[in-house]
């Protein structure tokens, strides 16, 4: 008999949980709209997130299986210099060699964590590994093409932000923050018994599918945000000039965009909020958005995945306010 944990469907049950108590309170009374706008855009919404991460997911979970069936340990502790600054420089620069989506970063960084990857190295890999890549800059670049000064910026702000918070963890961390079970990895059984091809899809079925929890329930969640959040009312904050930073890191972290479309979303707001503002939105939210939390929570200890957030979100405002003040 097969027995599956509590623990497990709990990142799902939580979702269907917060839609069915929607549902029982809101569709007695709005029967009309059932087959009408909400209930098509969230569907539109639902699937766009899904479909746009779920190729994403695919290629870390087989880069992460790759990474644990065919190279060494001791080929990536050899890599990595001993010093932290070079190491964490070597963790941002590795996102043009993977050109991995944010949806597809944590199951590569939890084998390579696996591997022997230093904490603060991993961590500076998350963060810049979805802006400092070729797509990311051709698409920003494409986005902007009157403004190319705003997709240098993307990428120097991303560079230096991922450099800060890998410092900042280097120097203060010194427990593990992994999780226990990532911590003790997985069983080689499945090499064994088929083979290190058989292995390669075996690895990357587990990682797809515990990845793939986290990413639905965030974008079930970030789908009924999508659809139910007045733009309009939100709007008039932005106009602030404090206010209109703090919406467009809001924005981009109730959106959860792929980090390759993001900028041509944000170039539609050029006209209304100023150039910084939308820096931040580009640079925050594929650091940190909703789906990208739950998986992090899913790799971190909750303690430390607060502070990384909070990192985040601390070094990304005052960068981003600095270049938008002097550089643009």
């Amino acid at each position: 008999m097969i027995r599956i944990s509590p623990l497990k469907i709990l990142p799902l049950l939580l979702p269907i949980s917060f839609l069915v108590v929607c549902a029982v309170l809101w569709i007695p009374h709005s029967n009309h709209l059932i087959n009408n706008i909400y209930l098509n855009t969230f569907k539109s919404r639902f699937m766009g997130i899904l479909l746009e991460a779920l190729p994403f997911v695919l290629a870390g979970s087989l880069l992460s299986s790759f990474l644990n069936v065919y190279v060494p340990d001791s080929l990536i502790t050899r890599w990595i210099p001993r010093a932290p600054l070079p190491a964490i420089l070597l963790g941002c620069l590795l996102g043009i060699i993977f050109s991995v989506c944010e949806c597809g970063m944590i199951p590569l960084v939890r084998r390579l964590l696996r591997k022997g990857m230093p904490l603060h190295v991993a961590v500076a890999f998350i963060l810049s590994g979805p802006i400092l890549n070729p797509v990311v800059y051709s698409a920003t670049f494409t986005a902007f093409r009157t403004r190319s000064e705003i997709a240098y910026s993307r990428m120097a702000l991303a560079f230096a932000v991922s450099i800060c918070i890998g410092l900042l963890v280097w120097a203060t961390v010194r427990e593990s923050p992994l999780r226990l079970s990532i911590r003790n990895g997985t069983s080689d059984a499945h090499v064994t018994r088929g083979g290190k091809f058989a292995a390669l899809f075996v690895h990357a079925a587990d990682e797809f599918f515990e990845m793939g929890k986290y990413l639905i329930t965030g974008c079930l969640l970030t789908a009924c945000i999508q659809t139910f959040m007045s733009s309009d009312s939100l709007a008039t904050i932005g106009n602030k000039p404090v206010g209109s930073y703090l919406f467009m890191m809001g924005l981009a972290f109730i959106l959860s965009l792929c980090s390759t479309s993001d900028a041509f979303v944000a170039s539609t707001f050029v006209h209304s909020f100023p150039a910084g503002a939308l820096l931040a939105f580009m640079v925050f939210g594929p650091m940190l958005d909703f789906k990208n939390a739950l998986m992090l929570l899913s790799l971190f200890k909750t303690k430390f995945a607060i502070l990384l957030f909070f990192l985040i979100f601390c070094t990304v405002f005052i960068g981003s306010v600095l270049i938008g003040k002097v550089l643009l």
